[in-house]
């Protein structure tokens, strides 16, 4: 699928990545066929309804030829979203339709959240609560129209901007809850084993420490070693050309973020390894996405999360390339001050204590709807008893009055007249 690198970059997808598998042990071999592989999620929460718009569009040829002739700015500023209005019918009635279920989904998610919150939710104004999704127009519900699309690109392009800083985020919030719970595990034990416990721990963390240099992304020596290790070319013919060609494997003439990500591997594996205690793979997840941001940040002329080959070109010819400054690794920079963990463990025990709180009124409430029980159940067994008072009572004062005797809810039973037989047997004669 050739795609504009625009398109790619405001929505960081597409239908798959065609990578062109190559026997590295055969020179001059020729290419085998192309394999369709599964792209990897953007991380946005309306990921499958972006992608699937995007497929439906591209099946439209007037719309793909507009999008092949556009550029990032006519993305961004939303001219493409005008091209709307001249796809096919069916291209639209399939929009409509895809627009249908998401809307749905998002009803379904927002009922699930005021449940799991115990809010009343037996009316909602939906089009209120859908106001809180930017990626479409809550106002129509029902079709897909060219503000859906304009929406739809500037939502993805802004959340996918912040993204990486929310993984910066999360990661900080894990190391953080890491050392906390390494240093609350310290404090449960007596003070020989605590001794024993910090000093492996250290141990741990120097064997860690211990690893072969990295070298800096995109540097010339990485980049190499690669072509070596990695695509089994000899280093002395390495050429920055053919390499930007062997690692576009859907040949769209840019590295996108996941294929620059694939070329460091080689770097992480000198750091990590998923046998080691010592090494843990969320920090080579934070390491290769630092990486990536670094090659960026030097090879992306344009911002547009994109490297063509002419920007790869012109890296390798400035002094970085070829005498860059040592890569520093997370164990050579913490990834919070202690400042900030001491707001993270405050900010911890106030959950804490909030989840306390919270347990202590369910315990409470769960005595009271005891205790309410209980007297319900004193309280049916009072009337019970008053009932058959009741009853007996009646039935005695009927048999003082002569009356038939009563059922439980008042009817007469009536008993068969029963005549007195004579000495003989036989009925007296009237």
């Amino acid at each position: 699928m050739n795609v504009k690198p625009g398109w790619l970059l405001l929505l960081s997808i597409s239908a798959g990545v065609w990578s062109v598998p190559i026997d590295r042990n055969v020179a001059n071999e020729e290419v085998k066929e192309e394999v369709q592989e599964e792209n990897g999620d953007t991380g946005l929460y309306y990921d499958r309804y972006l992608r699937e718009v995007i497929e439906v569009l591209e099946t439209d040829p007037h719309f793909r030829e507009k999008l092949q002739t556009a550029n990032t700015e006519d993305i961004k500023n939303g001219r493409l979203s005008k091209e709307l209005d001249l796809v096919s019918h069916h291209v639209r009635t399939r929009l409509d339709e895809l627009k249908r279920q998401e809307v749905s989904r998002l009803r379904m998610l927002l009922k699930a959240k005021l449940d799991t919150e115990q809010m009343e939710a037996v009316y909602m104004d939906h089009a209120s609560l859908l106001k809180q999704f930017e990626h479409l127009d809550p106002h129509n519900q029902n079709t897909f129209e060219a503000k859906d699309l304009e929406l739809l690109i500037s939502t993805a392009t802004k959340d996918l901007e912040n993204y990486d800083a929310e993984r910066h985020e999360e990661f900080k919030r894990y190391e953080m809850l890491k050392e906390h719970e390494r240093r609350e595990y310290l404090k449960s034990l007596d003070q020989e084993k605590r001794e024993r416990e910090e000093k492996r721990m250290q141990e741990l963390k120097e064997k860690h420490r211990q690893h072969p240099k990295v070298n800096a992304p995109g540097s010339v020596a990485q980049l190499r070693e690669v072509w070596e290790e990695t695509d089994g070319l000899d280093p002395q013919e390495f050429n920055p050309k053919t390499f930007f060609k062997l690692h576009d494997t859907n040949e769209d003439d840019v590295l996108d973020e996941q294929e620059l990500e694939a070329l460091f591997t080689k770097e992480l594996e000198k750091v990590y390894d998923p046998k080691n205690e010592e090494d843990d793979m969320m920090e080579m997840e934070e390491e290769r996405l630092r990486m990536r941001e670094h090659f960026m940040k030097n090879v992306d002329a344009n911002k547009d999360r994109l490297v063509s080959l002419e920007e790869f070109l012109k890296s390798t010819e400035k002094k970085e390339f070829n005498n860059p400054k040592e890569w520093e690794t997370l164990d050579t920079k913490p990834a919070y001050t202690e400042e900030e963990l001491q707001r993270f463990e405050v900010e911890l025990r106030d959950k804490e204590e909030e989840l306390k709180r919270k347990a202590e009124n369910l315990r409470q409430e769960q005595e009271l709807l005891k205790e309410r029980g209980k007297a319900l159940e004193a309280q049916r067994r009072e009337y019970q008893q008053a009932v058959l008072e009741m009853s007996q009572r009646q039935k005695e004062q009927q048999a003082a009055d002569g009356q038939p005797p009563a059922g439980p809810n008042g009817e007469l039973q009536f008993q068969p007249d029963t005549q007195k037989l004579d000495a003989k047997g036989k009925q007296p004669e009237i």
